[in-house]
């Protein structure tokens, strides 16, 4: 399944909005931002090269609202900004209902100024497809309504065309994922259950992927390899109305470089 179940084809592609998955780092001054940046001064930078971004800080800390009120006032006005949900959502989950009302109360200012594209759930390898499971994803999808909830998967027993057909009869976003070809893993299909699609670029570190830390993640995707992933998303471009891509290839700012790739080749075709 490439598009979303009953869609009929748009008489016009969809827009293509490409981005990283988080742009406060360290290492990414002198690679991306420009010497002596602050960090408090990466996001101004950011937004003059990207249309959107990954926030992914909020997996680890429901932050004050007043913080989502600061993103939305610095982001233009054609920015926008997808949310990871706190990991008590996705990795513990067995008290994922403590943090549903803070969480909402955080990102209501994105989402009064228009910025706020949806919220990210990004579930382990552990979490593996079951009836109990993915009532658990429905859960989430209730507990951010009415925004539009995203959900990636990294077990591959969620291959299959029966959950993608069960996420489009309840909205929910799918993220395809490119990532190293391991056993387990998810493959490389593009999909789409919505209108809008979303894909993640990991990178293939396929020797480091196991490691922890930062190893998983230090890829720099080739051009072949993104002309590749331009071949692909253009099979499914006329299918949805917007496509979202995201660079998390972060380490040492690659996901930056290969980002601003990336875009390059969308204005030029080739």
């Amino acid at each position: 399944m490439t598009s979303k179940e009953g869609s009929a084809s748009n008489s016009r592609l969809a827009t293509i909005r490409v981005g990283t998955s988080g742009y406060s780092f360290a290492d990414w001054v002198g690679n991306f931002y420009p010497h002596y940046t602050p960090q408090g001064k990466m996001l101004d930078y950011y937004v003059t090269r990207f249309p959107t971004v990954e926030i992914n800080s909020t997996y680890y800390r429901v932050p004050h609202p007043a913080v989502m009120r600061n993103l939305a006032r610095k982001a233009p006005d054609a920015f926008d900004l997808m949310v990871k949900v706190p990991q008590s959502f996705t990795h513990r989950r067995s008290d994922f209902e403590s943090d549903i009302a803070r969480f909402i109360e955080s990102i209501q200012p994105l989402a009064a100024s228009g910025k706020l594209a949806g919220c990210l759930a990004q579930f382990p390898y552990s979490f593996r497809q079951s009836p109990a499971a993915l009532a658990h994803v429905i859960r989430c999808r209730e507990a951010v309504a009415p925004h539009q909830l995203f959900v990636e998967y990294r077990h591959a027993s969620w291959s299959r065309r029966d959950i993608l057909q069960r996420m489009a009869s309840e909205k929910l976003g799918y993220v395809s994922v490119d990532e190293p070809e391991l056993p387990g893993l998810m493959d490389r299909e593009l999909h789409a259950t919505i209108d809008t699609a979303y894909v993640r670029m990991h990178g293939r570190n396929a020797a480091g992927w196991w490691a922890s830390g930062e190893e998983r993640y230090n890829y720099l995707y080739s051009e072949d390899e993104l002309d590749d992933l331009r071949k692909r998303i253009d099979r499914i471009r006329n299918k949805v109305s917007q496509i979202y891509v995201y660079f998390n290839n972060c380490y040492d700012g690659k996901a930056a470089a290969n980002a601003l790739s990336f875009m390059r080749r969308l204005e030029t075709g080739s």
